[in-house]
């Protein structure tokens, strides 16, 4: 699938690409479970509120990683580095 460059991205969203193309995307899909595993160590423990906000990181968490995935491949990054 080839993609054009009609338009420009950010400032701010190059500097937080930069940033998080860093991160493998396997750091992401650790988090994510990491996440699950607190949570569900806080749920048995009695705490539910705190398991329950905990759990809903993971979801994010996956989405940060695709998303990183995705401008690694299609992103502005190959017409940046070109």
């Amino acid at each position: 699938m080839e993609t054009t460059n009609n338009s420009q991205e950010g400032q701010m969203t190059k500097e937080i690409e930069q940033y998080t193309s860093k991160l493998p995307s396997d750091a992401y899909l650790g988090a994510a479970i990491a996440a699950m595993g607190v949570s569900l160590a806080l749920k048995c423990c009695g705490k539910k509120h705190l398991a329950l906000f905990i759990g809903q990181w993971a979801a994010p968490f996956l989405l940060f990683g695709v998303y990183n995935k995705i401008v690694k491949t299609q992103g502005h990054d190959q017409y940046d580095q070109a």
